[in-house]
């Protein structure tokens, strides 16, 4: 299971993995039931590899976000999405502290969490987001 197979359907709770594309409409299953079913292209679907958290400075990949969680739980559930607006926004700052809170919503914190969360359950593996070390070796 990797970001670039895991989707966020307009429309539609929870996460969901691809599982096949077909004529007109992808397949997928639910990372929370495991239910299959068809999805048509009526449907805002992005893939959580594309999606992005806009900071002061640029745009960090919510990849590297859920590496921070990852690292800050220390690979376990993190704090409930449900948590006051103030806890959700403390913890948020803890992770990606210069987001930008004018264009990062509770609402998208609330989300991003929440996402985490379902990975967690479904047992996806966090090291694979770990940043890739440079070699710096310089050959002569």
């Amino acid at each position: 299971m990797t970001l670039d197979k895991i989707l966020s359907i307009s429309g539609k709770p929870g996460l969901f993995n691809l599982i096949s594309h077909a004529k007109g409409h992808l397949v997928v299953e639910s990372l929370e039931d495991g239910k299959r079913f068809p999805v048509a292209g009526a449907h805002q679907i992005n893939t959580l590899e594309n999606i992005a958290i806009y900071t002061y400075t640029k745009e960090v990949p919510l990849a590297e976000v859920f590496y921070s969680i990852f690292q800050k739980s220390e690979g376990k559930e993190s704090i409930s999405h449900t948590e006051s607006n103030a806890n959700l926004m403390n913890f948020f700052s803890e992770i990606l502290p210069d987001y930008d809170t004018d264009r990062v919503y509770v609402s998208n914190i609330k989300k991003i969490i929440l996402w985490y969360n379902l990975l967690v359950k479904a047992q996806f593996d966090f090291t694979t987001l770990a940043p890739k070390e440079t070699d710096a070796t310089i050959s002569e």
